[in-house]
């Protein structure tokens, strides 16, 4: 059995009703789920520009939003708009990006394999930075600065060999990983004098990235004497310790804030005597918990001897993170958010996989039945993004709320959309 909904794991804006409905950003998430439909994507907009502002407060406006966690044309320029500078890492993020109007300049290029195209769009719009990740891309990013006589400037991804605790899929700061230039085995220094040695590449410092969702600030800590130590001789006039701050997705779990994680990074560039301008990269810890995902229940299944199966009109399509990563959530009714819940359910989607689950174990009131609007927080990051048309699914709208009123940001998909790129 577990109690109500902790308020802690919801966005800013969260109130309760006189009538015990739950609302966000003045808005009544029932209401919201009658006027968009379900599968719903719920985003409390002061939630999102407070923590943009954290963040540029947090490292003096040395700060990416990573788009990678949420991008959508609006959330582009919200960011922007609160004074961070986007981290982007394909042609599709650079486009969406400047879609919103953001300057190339405020743009950091990532990726461990771009492709001569998405260098050129980069070089083209003239973004802020371009993170080198390979011999390779240092070969084709020459190339191409000779044939559009141009130059750009450059951070090298380095990896310190620094291992955070979080699940190995997104674990990058390992020196066995598909990502950087090794510090230990001698190529990262190789591949700083390659870079220092071009006349067509600006090299502006080092990035490095241990991970995502960590819950620890030592390991960021461990990275940054790592890369003092090697960044010690040349005198670089930046270093990007990148993201990777952890969220607390279930009842129980508890993380820093930005403004702490921060602070053990800075106390931690005092300590090793770094002099650069000291920047950061964060995604989750700016959107996780400012949404929440409506669903509608449309089958109560129990299976005697085993369990109840409660499916809704969505699933993996629109939030893979549990299929993929085994990840965690709550989940609570919006007609009575502060109800204790009693019953344990499997909490599952429509796609035809057995491995289709939103909650292995979610806890739900005594008089959940079909046809109620439920809800799942913390889900602003890597659900939109990461969300497919698998079975043909439909992908969800995504509604921005703030002082009672909603904003439609991304509409819906529809038939007619499965089919427009089809021959």
């Amino acid at each position: 059995m577990a109690g109500p909904i902790p308020l802690d794991l919801l966005p800013d804006t969260t109130d309760i009703s006189s009538e015990g409905h739950t609302l966000i950003g003045g808005c009544d998430l029932l209401e919201l789920a009658a006027e968009f439909g379900t599968p719903l994507f719920v985003y409390d907009e002061a939630h999102l520009r407070s923590r943009c502002r954290e963040a540029v407060k947090a490292f003096d406006g040395n700060v990416a939003y990573a788009t990678k966690a949420f991008l959508c044309t609006e959330m582009a320029r919200l960011a922007y708009e609160e004074g961070m500078n986007l981290d982007v890492a394909t042609g599709g993020e650079l486009h969406i990006a400047r879609k919103a109007n953001v300057p190339g300049e405020r743009i950091v290029m990532h990726g461990n394999n771009k492709s001569l195209e998405e260098l050129r769009m980069a070089l083209l719009e003239g973004v802020g930075r371009i993170v080198v990740d390979s011999f390779n891309e240092l070969d084709r990013l020459e190339g191409l600065c000779a044939d559009l006589n141009t130059s750009t400037k450059i951070l090298l991804r380095v990896t310190p060999g620094v291992e955070a605790h979080t699940h190995e899929f997104v674990s990058t700061g390992q020196e066995d990983s598909k990502f950087g230039f090794t510090v230990r085995s001698g190529v990262a220094e190789e591949a700083v004098e390659r870079a220092r040695s071009s006349k067509n590449l600006e090299l502006l410092g080092l990035h490095a990235h241990i991970g995502s969702q960590v819950f620890d600030v030592q390991p960021f800590a461990k990275a940054v004497g790592v890369l003092a130590e090697f960044a010690a001789p040349y005198n670089f006039p930046e270093l990007v310790v990148g993201g990777g701050l952890g969220v607390p997705y279930v009842e129980g779990e508890s993380a820093p804030s930005i403004q702490e994680w921060a602070a053990a990074i800075f106390d931690a560039c005092s300590d090793a005597g770094v002099e650069s301008l000291v920047g950061s990269e964060p995604g989750r810890s700016i959107v996780a918990s400012a949404a929440v995902t409506l669903y509608t229940v449309g089958t109560i299944k129990e299976v005697p001897d085993h369990r109840t199966y409660v499916s809704v009109d969505g699933g993996m399509s629109d939030n893979p993170r549990p299929a993929l990563y085994g990840s965690g959530y709550e989940t609570f009714l919006p007609r009575s958010s502060q109800a204790d819940r009693q019953n344990s359910v499997r909490l599952v989607g429509k796609h035809c996989e057995s491995g289709d689950f939103l909650i292995k174990e979610a806890w739900v009131p005594e008089d959940l039945s079909v046809g109620d609007i439920l809800a799942t927080p913390v889900t602003g990051a890597y659900g939109h993004s990461m969300g497919s048309n698998y079975n043909q699914m439909l992908r969800p709208a995504v509604v921005f709320v703030s002082d009672g009123s909603p904003r439609l940001v991304v509409a819906r998909e529809t038939y007619e959309d499965l089919t427009r790129r089809d021959i």
